[in-house]
């Protein structure tokens, strides 16, 4: 069994609703098991910075599928909850996004797939939901743990948890 960390994130509809429903679609889904979330957090957008904020997490996970398949399983969660990758902008507005973003020590790149995610060093989104689960492991590639590389971010987007950005300037 191997232990994978996905993100989570939506900014698009019922953030909220699609959060807790993709959650419950990998917990039901076979082969997949959750061990541990984050809390929800409330983002800055990355990229695109005129869209709405979305809502990220963290899950640990044990699963017996390989990488790849994993990624399929996530896709399908997306395609369930009516994320249409073809329509979108990149770094736009989105349903649910699902993110594979280590799959236990492994480096993997393949034509489908590139683990760990290559720009989640650069995300203060995948690195604050990863600080509370796994704060001392160690990227396999960049040779820094989670803290490193949090400690590392020359621009860091708002991350605060969810239901408290509206307090944050008082």
């Amino acid at each position: 069994m191997a232990i994978a960390y996905l993100c989570l994130g939506s900014n698009s509809g019922d953030r909220l609703k699609y959060a807790e429903q993709a959650v419950s679609l990998i917990n039901l889904a076979q082969n997949l098991k959750i061990i541990r979330t984050s809390a929800l957090y409330e983002t800055e957008p990355w990229g695109v910075k005129n869209q709405n904020w979305f809502l990220n997490m963290a899950l640990e996970i044990k699963t017996d599928l390989c990488a790849e398949d994993l990624l399929l399983k996530c896709l399908n969660i997306e395609k369930t909850l009516g994320r249409n990758r073809e329509k979108e902008q990149r770094w736009g507005e989105r349903p649910i996004d699902i993110d594979i973003i280590f799959y236990d020590k492994e480096v993997i790149n393949t034509e489908i797939l590139t683990v760990p995610h290559p720009r989640m060093h650069q995300r203060a989104f995948v690195l604050v939901p990863l600080l509370e689960l796994i704060p001392d492991f160690v990227h396999p590639v960049l040779n820094k743990s989670i803290s490193e590389l949090y400690d590392d971010l020359d621009e860091v987007e708002e991350v605060v948890l969810y239901g408290t950005r509206g307090h944050i300037h008082e």
